[in-house]
């Protein structure tokens, strides 16, 4: 996998003793990343929610990584978060509305020098959990790649992609991204990381509410390209509002190329609805709309749609939070 990540100051450096990738969460991006460290020899260990998970996983003996044709097990340590081994590097993978419980729970384990990777969809939950840990370093991730769980403990991997990483306070690169150039995952340090997000988010606004609306794959929102087009015009308007410009730059064009890019496959929003799952609908269209109206920017199409989306998770008996 081709990977471009950018040079840092420690690129070079000999070979560091690897401190330990505890991954929280044991969903399809959690489990993406856990199995490729593991491949690349690293030590990680999974955080699973409690003691009846503990022991479906190890009944399973281990996470399995489906790439085409080819599937792996790999039989990754696992405890729960009431585990006292003190934590320095920590990936944050569960879902958003997860996040600060779930970081919650673990922050006594917390080492004073400990960095956390927080890769949720969306914004608002990466900035909870920052402000739950103020003392601990948290680094922005924003994904591209695709994964979807197969069953218990298997992962399927649906599509290359590539992880941007930022620090909001705008430190310095770790030493730590030249594993994860080992470990195949294809990434790049971000120096404004809020606007990769910012993007991502308009993004996902912009096609994963209509793929559940319209029940279809991303390639049937071709046939509502005017509907797209007009969201893409009011996003585009409140990303510069909130005084991101850069993350507005033919966001059109790039909705439309991510669509026929992935036209066969459902967005995760999709696949958290047809799974009877709670969606990210707060942290992604409704952070948009909050964003608007905390501004008072005028997004009728946002509302609309947000409306829209919640009305049909509660005939669908789904939380719309």
């Amino acid at each position: 996998m081709r990977n471009s990540a950018l040079s840092h100051p420690h690129s070079n450096a000999p070979a560091l003793t690897s401190a330990t990738w505890y991954v929280l969460g044991a969903g399809s991006m959690g489990m993406l990343w856990a199995t490729r460290l593991a491949r690349a020899g690293l030590p990680v260990k999974l955080i699973v929610r409690n003691c009846d998970r503990l022991q479906a996983y190890k009944a399973a003996q281990g996470l399995t990584l489906i790439e085409g044709e080819d599937s792996q097990k790999w039989d990754i340590s696992a405890q729960t978060p009431e585990t006292e081994e003190p934590i320095q590097r920590l990936l944050v993978a569960c879902k958003a509305y997860d996040a600060q419980q779930a970081v919650a729970q673990i922050a006594g384990r917390l080492s004073p020098d400990a960095e956390l990777i927080l890769l949720q969809n969306g914004l608002g939950s990466q900035q909870a959990v920052a402000a739950l840990v103020p003392h601990i370093r948290c680094i922005f991730a924003s994904s591209t790649e695709g994964a979807f769980r197969a069953g218990d403990w298997r992962v399927v991997f649906a599509g290359l992609g590539h992880t941007w990483l930022g620090d909001a306070d705008q430190g310095p690169p770790p030493h730590w991204l030249g594993e994860l150039q080992r470990s195949g995952i294809a990434h790049e340090w971000s120096p404004n990381i809020l606007s990769r997000l910012w993007r991502k988010l308009a993004l996902n606004c912009a096609i994963n509410p209509l793929t559940v609306l319209y029940d279809c794959r991303n390639g049937g929102l071709q046939a509502h390209s005017a509907e797209v087009n007009t969201l893409c015009t009011e996003l585009s308007a409140l990303l510069k509002c909130c005084g991101q410009a850069g993350a507005a730059v033919d966001l059109a064009t790039e909705v439309h190329r991510v669509i026929q890019a992935t036209a066969n496959n459902y967005s995760s929003m999709h696949q958290d609805v047809a799974h009877g799952r709670r969606t990210e609908i707060s942290y992604l269209l409704g952070y948009a709309c909050e964003a608007a109206r905390s501004r008072h920017f005028v997004a009728p199409h946002l509302q609309r749609l947000h409306q829209r989306l919640t009305e049909h998770l509660l005939r669908r008996g789904l939380p719309c939070n």
